[in-house]
């Protein structure tokens, strides 16, 4: 099921295809929140670090169509903390050692 479909079709001249994919670059650049002017309003887009895309080209029937996806889960994967080193516990010796340099008992 959908969550929200936001779809909208019209024709464009180059320029304005050129402007609204640029304004998308922009958007992709900054990432965080971003938003698109889209007639009649604007689209809110929170847009992560990473994302996946596809690209599809079908030439057929006269027309040329080419898509660009690009998708991204709607909450953000949360990095895996840092595995906990395994913890080592070390025993100190209380016992006193005699001290190696002994002085020599005096002769009377």
């Amino acid at each position: 099921m959908t969550d929200l479909k936001f779809e909208q079709k019209r024709s464009l001249s180059r320029l304005e295809a050129a402007d609204q994919l640029t304004a998308l670059a922009a958007a992709l650049r900054k990432g965080g929140d971003a938003e698109l002017e889209l007639s009649p309003g604007t689209l809110s887009l929170r847009i992560p670090d990473d994302l996946r895309s596809e690209m599809e080209v079908e030439i057929g029937d006269g027309e040329i169509e080419l898509e660009i996806e690009l998708t991204w889960p709607t909450t953000p994967k949360r990095k895996k903390p840092p595995a906990k080193a395994a913890r080592t516990t070390t025993s100190t010796s209380t016992s006193k050692t005699k001290n190696p340099r002994r002085s020599a008992p005096k002769k009377p």
